[in-house]
């Protein structure tokens, strides 16, 4: 297949949360599966996900979509492959698309996240590439053609090994968030003693306040936020929101104990492999569920972890356990209480480590790589 990738590519770096990795990965894994990826290098993908004035991102839109119809006009691939936000996605060129014989389909990865339904501007593609197990309802719900595949996730070939040294450790690699940090909180208070290493973006001591922070400039603007805050989350999470939206504790001294500097490409590698444990957390901050009840999804680090062969233990969701066999190949937990038992039993156990290592490394390398879904998509074609 040849396919045309519009996978938040960008020559530039721009002010949000990490994305740079998702064209690494595509592009890889298409090309670990014999097809060819195709791309507009003029079109700044990424910078649509940019806080920008609405008449500049209007201009970026018009002008990536204009660029895009004339490229695929003048080279056609068999298949689109995207990763857009609703606000990026122009039906009306992706319907002129969709006329040239291309099989549009896109890839969205925060759906339990961020939505309560399929956004409508999704139903456009001929296909929605779902890796939230949770969000398949959604989608079924909307009667949007749909199919649920692992997170696109790429490791280099040097690092398709089981690792042979072990540092002893538990360690978690993940970015800062309310819900994260409580879990922690909890942990180091039932296990004081834990050899728990915690890096990531954020961690590190925020000097910003609550004060630099820039207010509505009236009390319409405030009531006017709180309406559409209702409006599209409802009054459930808005009750939850005045609860505990300005919740913001400063991290214990137990807690900041364990915090490591943000480790660098290299060393998150080595971290991941090989640390004794690795864990996965799979909560999430949403107002739609109360503070100490948070719900959970399957995240990219349930396939890049064993994928690196790595020792890994995550957060129970829906769905990995049919990503993976549990107790072969991953273990998972539900709380904290059942973090300290399995990370003890692991600790005591080197060859049901070993066992997790290869067992994990082989299903997350078959049956969760891009390999395997892009052959599932390509059934669907032919």
């Amino acid at each position: 297949m040849k396919i045309f990738l519009s996978f938040l590519q960008s020559k530039q770096q721009h002010p949000i949360a990490a994305y740079s990795f998702w064209e690494y990965y595509i592009k890889n894994g298409i090309e670990e599966a014999g097809h060819e990826w195709i791309e507009c290098a003029d079109i700044d993908w990424a910078k649509g996900l940019v806080p920008q004035p609405k008449a500049e991102f209007n201009d970026w839109k018009n002008a990536s979509w204009e660029k895009t119809i004339k490229f695929l006009k003048q080279n056609r691939p068999d298949v689109w492959l995207s990763y857009l936000y609703p606000e990026q996605v122009d039906t009306g060129a992706i319907e002129e698309i969709k006329k040239m014989g291309i099989f549009c389909i896109n890839f969205f990865c925060d759906n339990i996240r961020l939505f309560k339904k399929a956004p409508q501007a999704f139903g456009v593609f001929d296909l929605n590439w779902v890796p939230e197990y949770e969000a398949i309802g959604m989608y079924e719900k909307a009667q949007f053609r749909h199919i649920n595949l692992p997170m696109p996730m790429w490791v280099a070939p040097a690092f398709r090994t089981v690792p042979t040294a072990e540092n002893g450790r538990v360690s978690f690699i993940g970015s800062k968030d309310i819900q994260r940090q409580l879990f922690f909180e909890k942990l180091i208070e039932l296990n004081p003693a834990i050899a728990l290493d915690i890096y990531g973006q954020g961690w590190q001591e925020d000097k910003t306040t609550s004060q630099n922070r820039v207010p509505s400039n009236t009390v319409l603007d405030k009531i006017g936020n709180q309406f559409r805050f209702v409006a599209k989350h409802g009054l459930k999470a808005y009750k939850n929101k005045l609860s505990f939206g300005t919740f913001n504790p400063q991290a214990s001294t137990a807690l900041k104990a364990l915090i490591r500097t943000k480790p660098d490409f290299e060393q998150y590698i080595r971290i991941t492999r090989e640390s004794e444990i690795t864990l996965g957390i799979n909560r999430y901050p949403s107002f739609d569920y109360p503070l100490y009840r948070p719900n959970t999804y399957s995240r990219l680090r349930d396939i890049e972890a064993p994928m690196l062969g790595a020792c890994y233990l995550t957060e129970w969701a829906e769905g990995l356990d049919k990503l993976y066999d549990m107790g072969t190949e991953i273990e998972t937990f539900r709380n904290e209480e059942q973090l300290i038992e399995k990370i003890k039993e692991l600790a005591s156990n080197p060859s049901k480590r070993a066992m997790l290592r290869t067992n994990g490394q082989k299903r997350a390398l078959s049956k969760n790589s891009i390999v395997e879904s892009l052959s599932q998509i390509k059934n669907l074609l032919t």
